[in-house]
């Protein structure tokens, strides 16, 4: 067995204790300013000591409570500067490690699940495991027939670990808040509680894999590992090797960057037009940057890994997302509020003004605006801050918002993929990728409509009240190996 279930007593007192330090320092806090420290210090302070604390408990797990900080790693572009940047690499390190399983348990796994010949099946097969997350994790190995692959095993007692640490998230996720203004962390926990089940069936990651990777089998941009074989609690993919997207990040030249946000908006938007699946985990871990695109050896392509969530879009991406934006960028205040409303996003005992809602989004979609947007954590930074200000007119506006279940999936994936942009510094044509790939958007909106200069920024789409109803979730798991 793992050593999940086994500690399952100390990993509930680890995230128990996260809202004891929580209070304490809110005391702490409370105290500096009665010796008259200014809030903003004290604030600031109290925001880089929990950050501190909250991601050190994080990383030691595995289960829900890694799965929630690598969903939460994405938006560390929205943090002042101060605290994120203390922070930054042990946030990047929860989207790639985990500490390991014995080798007697993967053992133990393969045997049940592919028989107790397993080895026969393999080449070769190492032990080491190359990644791991936070529902198992992945070992290099090379099939019968001579293809390098990927082999994913899922640790024992991995759905007990997630739902028991989600659950324990969830009673204080209204404290983890102000680590990331602008954005609701309680609709997040839920989501990933609500899609346990199907992130732990690795019949249905394969499904959404293979049908990824036969789409994208002869494209120049994307490349998605094939599927060679599939069990429960097992899963062999084809193995890609290529740069991570986390270095990438931290040390990627300005080609690399740009040619990687590019093919990272492309593939968000046309993954369901084209397959009808929506990839839910977009965070750094489960991308590479390979060479030879179609310039050349010197060009790059985008490897996709882990399946693990996915979003079902027959038909791809609702209509209604390219049409309201399509008509925002118009300035049709009017119809762009009905749409709303007709969606669920405005309910209908709510009345807005039609302007006011216009001026909340016009923020938000700069980048749809000009013909090359370029993504800062700074920019990421105002957005966050104009959402977050309770003396803002955004904030009073965005908590009268709704955010239909249908839309919550998407909402988070979308600005996931921003988190990663912004943490790229990419310079993206967005427009292009919309105009080719969004349903609704591509119109008669002239050339007049689009901005000469860069970013203006300020709004990020806030996480307002979630409507009842299924949420998706994210996850993806193992991703963070070379080709799961």
């Amino acid at each position: 067995m793992s050593d999940l279930p086994r500690k399952a007593v100390t990993r509930t007192a680890k995230l128990a204790a996260l809202p004891l330090g929580f209070a304490g320092r809110a005391t702490w806090g409370l105290g500096k300013r009665i010796v008259g420290e200014s809030a903003e210090i004290v604030g600031r302070e109290l925001q880089q000591r929990t950050a501190e604390q909250l991601f050190k408990v994080l990383g030691e797990l595995k289960g829900g409570a890694m799965k929630f900080g690598q969903a939460l790693s994405v938006f560390e572009s929205a943090l002042p500067e101060e605290v994120a940047g203390p922070y930054r690499a042990a946030l990047t390190k929860l989207q790639d490690a985990a500490p390991p399983m014995p080798t007697r348990t993967v053992h133990s796994v393969l045997e049940q699940r592919l028989g107790p010949d397993w080895r026969d099946l393999f080449e070769e097969f190492e032990d080491k495991p190359a990644a791991a997350a936070s529902i198992g994790q992945v070992h290099r190995a090379v099939w019968h027939d001579g293809r390098e692959v990927a082999v994913k095993v899922q640790y024992p007692g991995a759905g007990e670990a997630l739902l028991s640490d989600l659950g324990q998230l969830s009673r204080f996720a209204r404290l983890l808040g102000p680590l990331i203004p602008g954005m609701d962390i309680k609709p997040l926990i839920a989501e990933l509680r609500d899609r346990v089940s199907e992130e732990l069936d690795y019949a249905l990651e394969a499904q959404a894999q293979a049908a990824h990777a036969e789409e994208f089998a002869d494209d120049p941009d994307v490349v998605v590992p094939a599927v060679v074989h599939q069990s429960e609690q097992v899963l062999v993919t084809e193995w890609i090797d290529g740069i991570p997207l986390s270095e990438i990040i931290a040390d990627g030249t300005e080609r690399q960057r740009d040619r990687a946000g590019q093919l990272l908006a492309r593939f968000l938007f046309s993954g369901p037009a084209r397959t009808g699946l929506l990839h839910a985990d977009p965070h750094p871990g489960n991308f590479r940057l390979l060479p030879g695109g179609p310039d050349g050896a010197d060009d790059w392509r985008l490897g996709v890994l882990d399946f693990g969530t996915v979003d079902r879009l027959p038909g791809g991406l609702p209509d209604p997302i390219g049409t309201s934006l399509r008509m925002t960028l118009d300035g049709d205040a009017e119809t762009v509020y009905e749409l709303l409303r007709a969606e669920g996003f405005v309910k209908e005992n709510i009345t807005l003004d039609p302007d006011a809602v216009l001026d909340y989004l016009m923020p938000i979609i700069e980048p749809a605006r000009v013909e090359a947007f370029t993504f800062t954590r700074s920019w990421m930074r105002g957005q966050a801050a104009r959402i977050a200000d309770p003396r803002s007119p955004a904030y009073q506006l965005g908590k009268q918002l709704n955010l239909p279940p249908a839309y919550l999936l998407i909402h988070r994936v979308t600005l996931s993929t921003i988190g990663v942009l912004c943490q790229l510094g990419a310079t993206v044509r967005l427009r292009d990728e919309l105009a080719e790939w969004l349903p609704g958007f591509a119109t008669e909106t002239g050339e007049d409509d689009v901005a000469e200069d860069g970013p203006v920024g300020d709004g990020l789409v806030e996480e307002g009240p979630v409507d009842d109803g299924v949420a998706e979730d994210d996850s993806g798991e193992e991703e963070r190996a070379a080709g799961a």
